[in-house]
């Protein structure tokens, strides 16, 4: 392990993972956030940092664990069968559904899916199969009986998110069927999520994390806007940023740097603002604070109105800010994403180019767009 400017570099992911899981109990942190692009290495991270906590008898049985883990393995224990009865297989061979059909699991998944969309299932843990409807219909007894569908991809990936925190919760309650789990390492829960469940999942997350005290968390993402909604909400936690060369893989801690993240994010607020066909909504003036916030601090500011008002008697700055402040609290607009109305569009603009303008960034990654003065 090299290290140097708050950057670790390690050799390989086995090394990368002893390290979090020394840090993670000499910072006594709860939370531990990473912020990597795909292909880095998270998923791989996670399974490494797993098998970290697992230790295994002479003939290679498990005998010890401590991670509860969700990534893309554990959505790959889910598999549709369209063919015969159009249902959602679980694979039971699995020690992930290990002892479920007692634990009254239905009861436990329906209020977390019903927080993104409205879909009734049923589990057959004999069969290992989950059936989806949403309407019923007359059977020659005259009983409503369910109509299977095939739910979209996005609704899948929920489900089985919703499947997982069902199973973290039990953890956190101390289950005895949970006992041995010691940490919850999250890796992209929201791979086929848009924006708006992108932004619920993250606020549920850090609300059931920072609720409980048993547990300790490590979550990472590419994704930009789920990963600063995770370090508002959770602003004591952990942050890293992860990236991966021929030299190694480099850690570097950001609680006191500028987050690498936030230029992705400025890149994604810029497109929507000046590409027609992208929507403004309410929750990227959130964004867009957060970026400031974090400007503001590297640059030496105590306050985000600092970097938006020019001089005291700076009357357009004062305004800004104001709309800033009003505009990027009050939730998440969690189910429903809000749209600017078009004088809100318009001052959004307006602050967005006056903050790029003033604190330069590198404008190969903001490319001028040709309707620009259309949408002034």
């Amino acid at each position: 392990m090299a290290q140097g400017n708050s950057v670790q570099t390690f050799a390989n992911l086995n090394a990368l993972a002893g390290y979090l899981r020394q840090q993670i109990e000499d910072r006594a942190k709860k939370v531990t956030l990473i912020f990597a692009h795909n292909g880095t290495g998270k998923t791989r991270l996670s399974m490494a940092f797993k098998e970290e906590g697992k230790s295994y008898d002479k003939d290679g049985q498990t005998t010890t664990r401590d991670t509860l883990y969700f990534n893309a393995f554990t959505e790959d224990l889910f598999s549709w069968d369209n063919d015969r009865e159009r249902v959602l297989r679980m694979n039971m061979a699995s020690a992930f559904f290990d002892g479920l059909a007692e634990l009254e699991m239905e009861n436990r998944i329906r209020p977390l899916l019903h927080r993104y969309c409205d879909v009734q299932f049923q589990i057959d843990y004999d069969a290992g199969t989950v059936m989806f409807w949403r309407e019923t219909e007359k059977d020659s007894d005259g009983n409503d009986v369910p109509v299977p569908i095939k739910i979209s991809r996005g609704e899948e990936n929920i489900f089985i998110w919703c499947f997982f925190l069902a199973i973290a919760q039990l953890a956190v309650d101390g289950q005895e069927a949970y006992d041995w789990v010691k940490y919850l390492y999250i890796d992209d829960p929201i791979s086929s999520l848009d924006e708006n469940n992108a932004i619920a999942v993250a606020a549920h997350l850090a609300q059931m994390l920072k609720e409980q005290e048993q547990l300790k968390a490590v979550i990472s993402s590419h994704h930009t806007l789920f990963f600063n909604v995770l370090c508002n909400e959770m602003k004591k936690a952990q942050r890293y940023f992860l990236n991966h060369d021929e030299e190694g893989y480099h850690l570097r801690d950001t609680k006191d740097t500028p987050r690498f993240y936030h230029v992705a994010m400025l890149k994604e607020l810029h497109e929507a603002a000046e590409t027609e066909k992208e929507k403004l909504y309410t929750y990227h003036f959130t964004i867009l604070r957060s970026i400031m916030e974090k400007a503001a601090t590297f640059h030496g500011f105590n306050h985000v109105g600092d970097i938006i008002k020019r001089d005291p008697d700076d009357e357009d700055g004062t305004l800004h800010f104001r709309y800033v402040q009003l505009l990027s609290h009050g939730g998440y607009s969690l189910f429903e994403p809000v749209e600017m109305m078009p004088e809100n569009k318009r001052i959004f603009r307006k602050i967005l180019r006056n903050f790029m303008n003033d604190y330069r960034f590198n404008p190969e990654l903001f490319p001028a767009v040709e309707a620009e003065e259309a949408t002034a």
